[in-house]
């Protein structure tokens, strides 16, 4: 997978991507989960953050806007968890904006949690 792809991916949905990103946080991933089309096409992403034991953090979750609600997203969500399973981790974490409840409680099986968050910037 290449930062361009990740560029493109992240544009399609009105992201605000950073050339140079990928190329930088790789090295920090337990690991990622990609959707593809047939013709090789990036179309969905999901990045697995860890701290090294028991907690795994999703991130970076995109599925391309003409490929949503087509179940990409749910099944790499899955993917990513059940990677980070097989890599001992315990737990999985992911934060979300409001609009994305239903897709991580209800199709993907995240519970509410109490969390805390200092915002740095």
């Amino acid at each position: 997978m290449s930062d361009d792809e990740l560029v493109d991916l992240t544009l399609s949905h009105g992201g605000n991507p950073e050339s140079g990103w990928w190329d930088r946080i790789r090295a920090h991933s337990l690991g990622w989960v990609t959707g593809r089309l047939p013709d090789g096409a990036l179309i969905g992403f999901v990045n697995v953050a860890w701290d090294g034991s028991d907690h795994a953090f999703l991130l970076d979750t995109k599925v391309n806007p003409e490929h949503q609600r087509g179940g990409i997203g749910t099944e790499l969500v899955r993917r990513a968890a059940d990677g980070a399973a097989r890599a001992g981790c315990t737990w999985l974490h992911v934060d979300f904006e409001p609009h994305l409840r239903g897709f991580y409680f209800d199709a993907c099986g995240f519970r509410p949690t109490d969390a805390g968050l200092i915002a740095l910037r």
